[in-house]
């Protein structure tokens, strides 16, 4: 039995790692888009390091397109096998997978259009796939309850465990029964935070001999709750009732702005959030807010609880869902103070660049990152103190306040990273870390070192280990 690791190996996105039996039967986790910009991943989204046909299921921890969004290109690629996930992740992946075609579509029309009006030759672009690849994507899934085991394979059965990152995230846990023994083998998939609002605390895996873990921030401690809510309620103070400005928070579609509107949701039940519009201007936010919805099973108990004072824990009276176009863009041009929640969060695509172009180089203004940007990113060029930023082809000032919260962050901080994964402590014959640039990487496993985990290794992209 072997394990490659063909993505997220000494990087934080494209999610992707192959499993192979000893009797060929060929296991994929995750199968993730590669996003940020990197001279030697620039060819990562459109090849695979095997081939799709011969893959015989896929098993999918969550519905981030970093971890699902080569999915509809491994299906037009030949890719015929199920996809097991769980409900919740399911239900995500019928609205992100669409809009990521979607997004792939435009991007190679803009690419093509822009290439031809300037005159030159070039090679057409074509999208990685394309809406129907979304369709026939969603025909192949398979979804489970958590804590329940299920057989993908004669011999081998999987276990989803809650994680606590977004809606429907999971462990995954492999029993593999061949040669006559059995082996275990742990897929952290991304690991939430404990004490978060609206989903339950990651639940730590059964015991494994094989872990491949991620470690996003392998080098860093969070906020606490109390402080953090008290830091966005100044920011929001500062900016929109101080300066009268506006409150730029870029934030994913799915989780980030869930859980910032349900922290507004309940400064303003409290009556503390001041008087000011907030908007939401993201179609695929708002769709994904109705299917959080739809799956209160993921909630945790205060949530429920404050669902008994307030039955709608992702609305409120200065709150407004922006769908239209024509809103969007009277958004970009509007004086007055108040708050807009775009995507996406890196700023490298979506209606959130308009807004950054139009907002960065006014002194009122303030930009809220609220999480995790690749280094070449808009948003990592920010978080990096960028004093300029090239968008849309020109170069603007970036004269806003620029404010960083990972706090926010869905993922678990490296003594997090540490508690959720204290059980496998001696159990573990070797330990994997992915997900993560290299030097949080190594700093995450010096500490884990200290903490008695030995056999840690960092993969490279397409490495190959024997799990004997």
């Amino acid at each position: 039995m072997t394990v490659q690791f063909c993505g997220a190996a000494r990087e934080v996105t494209g999610s992707c790692h192959l499993i192979t039996l000893s009797d060929g039967y060929k296991i994929l986790l995750d199968c993730g888009l590669y996003q940020g910009y990197s001279s030697h991943m620039k060819d990562f989204n459109e090849t695979f390091l095997f081939k799709p046909e011969e893959i015989n299921c896929l098993i999918l921890s969550h519905a981030h397109i970093d971890h699902s969004g080569r999915i509809p290109k491994l299906v037009k690629e030949g890719f015929s096998g199920c996809i097991h996930s769980t409900h919740a992740t399911r239900s995500l992946c019928s609205i992100m997978l669409l809009d990521s075609a979607m997004i792939q579509t435009r991007d190679a029309e803009y690419f093509n259009k822009r290439m031809k009006k300037k005159g030159k030759k070039f090679e057409v672009r074509e999208p990685l796939y394309k809406a129907e690849h979304a369709h026939q994507t969603m025909k192949q899934f398979v979804s489970y309850a958590y804590d329940r085991w299920f057989q993908i394979h004669e011999g081998v059965e999987v276990l989803f465990r809650d994680a606590g990152h977004i809606l429907g995230s999971a462990s995954v846990t492999l029993k593999i029964r061949e040669n006559g023994r059995t082996r275990m083998i742990g897929f952290t998939g991304d690991i939430g935070r404990p004490n978060r609002p609206i989903l339950r605390d990651p639940i730590p895996m059964p015991e494994v001999e094989y872990l491949i873990c991620e470690s996003t921030y392998g080098d860093k401690d969070h906020m606490a709750a109390p402080s953090e809510i008290e830091r966005f309620l100044e920011i929001i103070k500062e900016t929109c009732v101080e300066k009268k400005g506006k409150l730029l928070i870029p934030a994913f579609s799915v989780g980030r702005t869930q859980e910032i509107v349900y922290m507004l949701d309940q400064l303003e039940t409290k009556g503390r959030l001041p008087h000011i519009p907030v908007y939401v201007d993201s179609p695929l936010a708002v769709n994904a807010t109705t299917i959080f919805g739809a799956h209160p099973e993921c909630f945790d108990n205060q949530l429920h609880e404050y669902m008994l004072v307030d039955d709608n824990p992702f609305g409120f009276n200065a709150l407004e869902y922006v769908k239209s176009v024509e809103v969007s863009k009277q958004l970009n041009h509007t004086t007055e103070p108040c708050i807009i929640i775009s995507a996406s969060g890196m700023m490298n695509a979506g209606r959130v660049k308009h807004h950054l172009y139009n907002s960065m180089d006014k002194k009122r203004n303030t930009i809220l990152i609220v999480g995790y940007c690749s280094p070449n990113t808009p948003g990592g060029k920010l978080r990096a103190g960028a004093e300029e930023l090239r968008l849309f082809g020109d170069l603007k000032p970036v004269n806003a306040d620029v404010e960083i919260m990972d706090s926010f962050s869905a993922h678990a901080d490296r003594n997090e990273m540490v508690d959720f994964i204290h059980n496998q402590r001696g159990h573990l014959k070797k330990l994997f870390l992915v997900h993560g640039v290299l030097d949080r990487q190594e700093s995450f496993q010096e500490m884990l070192g200290e903490n008695g985990f030995r056999q840690v290794e960092i993969p490279t992209l397409g490495q190959v280990f024997e799990l004997k």
